[in-house]
């Protein structure tokens, strides 16, 4: 499950990887969140960058035998995926104001994932 979630996820990244290259050339249609700075919270790169790294690099690593130390590193940059994901739902809701179900689907992957991979952690 850990592996389609990542899959859904990577879709919607790479979706809105498009749309901020888009966004970069000029020719986007509409006002969009990849316009936005939180469109790019870390070190400048685009979320949706960093979001398709996470989870193809996500969908690898999960398959891979971990120690115990190392499922919970995984659990904790799982959490800190969804901990931005709150933070960028609230930016959403209350400071962009506008709608982005690609958005919407990436919050609801990392908060499933947080439950999924401590569920796959715990069983170690």
């Amino acid at each position: 499950m850990v592996t389609v979630l990542c899959g859904v996820g990577l879709y919607a990244s790479l979706f809105m990887l498009r749309k901020a290259r888009q966004a970069e050339r000029g020719s986007l249609a509409e006002p969009s969140v990849v316009q936005s700075p939180r469109a790019r919270l870390f070190g400048g790169l685009s979320n949706a960058l960093v979001g398709a790294v996470y989870y193809t690099a996500l969908a690898v690593v999960v398959w891979l035998p971990l120690t115990r130390p190392e499922a919970l590193t995984l659990l904790a940059i799982v959490a800190f995926a969804a901990g931005t994901s709150v933070l960028l739902a609230y930016s959403l809701l209350f400071v962009t104001r506008q709608a982005c179900a690609y958005c919407w689907t990436s919050h609801t992957v990392n908060w499933s994932l947080v439950f999924l991979v401590g569920l796959h952690v715990e069983l170690r």
